[in-house]
Order: C-alpha cells, then sequence, then structure tokens
C-alpha cells in the first residue's frame, strides 16, 4: 500500500514516530511544510501526525480540510504529546478535534512523546512556566495534579518505537 506519513513537529518527537511509521511500511516521510501543497492522489493511505497541547492537534484544520477529497484512501491521524499513554483523557481529547462524519473516515492514534525545553518555542515555554506557577502554587493538589507538575518540571522522553504498532498494523490490514 503506498503510503504518505506527514508530520507537523515542533520538538522532534512526532516527527521521530513519522520516520518510524515511514520506514515500517516502506512509506514516504514528509514534513508538514513541504506536504501541504502536495497531490495525494498515488497515494493509498495518508498518516498524519501531529502534537497535542491544550486540547488541541497541531495543523488539524489542513487534515480536516482535505479528508473529503481522500476518499477511498485510508486515514490515520497520530498525535504525541506529554501524557502517558495511559492517561483518561487522551481518546476523548482527540475525538474532540474532528466531527463525527470525519471520525467515521479515519482511524486515530496516540503516541507518548515529552518535554524538550532546548526545542520548544518560546511562546510554548512561557506558557508551560506559567501551568507549572499555577500547579506549583496550588494548595491541596490532587494526585494527578502533583504528577502532571513533577513531569513537566524537566525535559524527558517517553517515546517508543512499539507505540507505532498499532499504527503499523491499521496500515498494512
Amino acid at each position: 500500500m503506498k503510503t504518505a506519513v506527514v508530520y507537523y513537529s515542533q520538538t522532534g518527537f512526532t516527527k521521530r514516530y513519522a520516520q518510524w511509521i515511514a520506514e515500517a511500511v516502506n512509506g514516504d516521510c514528509l514534513a508538514w511544510s513541504e506536504a501541504k501543497n502536495k497531490d495525494f492522489s498515488p497515494y493509498e493511505a495518508i498518516v498524519f501526525g501531529s502534537w497535542l497541547s491544550a486540547g488541541r492537534i497541531g495543523k488539524n484544520k489542513w487534515f480536516r480540510r482535505h479528508i473529503g477529497q481522500w476518499t477511498g484512501k485510508k486515514l490515520i491521524v497520530f498525535a504525541t504529546g506529554a501524557s502517558p499513554i495511559n492517561s483518561p483523557q487522551i481518546e476523548s481529547t482527540l475525538k474532540n478535534n474532528f466531527l463525527p462524519a470525519e471520525l467515521a473516515k479515519i482511524n486515530l492514534f496516540y503516541c507518548p512523546g515529552g518535554f524538550n525545553y532546548d526545542k520548544m518555542s518560546i511562546k510554548s515555554r512561557l506558557m508551560i512556566k506559567m501551568f507549572i506557577k499555577i500547579l506549583q502554587n496550588k494548595k491541596d493538589k490532587t494526585a494527578m495534579e502533583q504528577e502532571t507538575l513533577s513531569m513537566i518540571s524537566s525535559s524527558y522522553d517517553i517515546s517508543n518505537k512499539n507505540y507505532t504498532q498499532p499504527i503499523v498494523a491499521c496500515l498494512k490490514a
């Protein structure tokens, strides 16, 4: 199956997953900047990966605008984020980025990445630092808030090639 894997990555986690997926299916791996005006008619499958921040998948509007043009193609979206794979809110957060009719046409996946403060934009770093301050100053933090504060206080990497297995299986099915 001729596959295009398009990614939008800020700190490198999404790019890494896109490369792993493309390698596993012998697909073409394209940065969003080079793919946004590309003709995808030769492809049977299109995988779009981006990072998840504040409940939103980056550059998702681009993907959603093209869903109607890609009828008959296998469509997959994966998002990377700082949350562990078993976070209970991941599935609903991903689904909230699409209309029900769009969800019927795509397969959604999540791949945990991490934080890389050195590669984050200044705007993103400032937002995270403000969030950290809010959490630090909050009295009676929940266990989840304590864990979140611990996780985002410094850079970390929880990405793993194994998280691409369900995506690769979906492409090969």
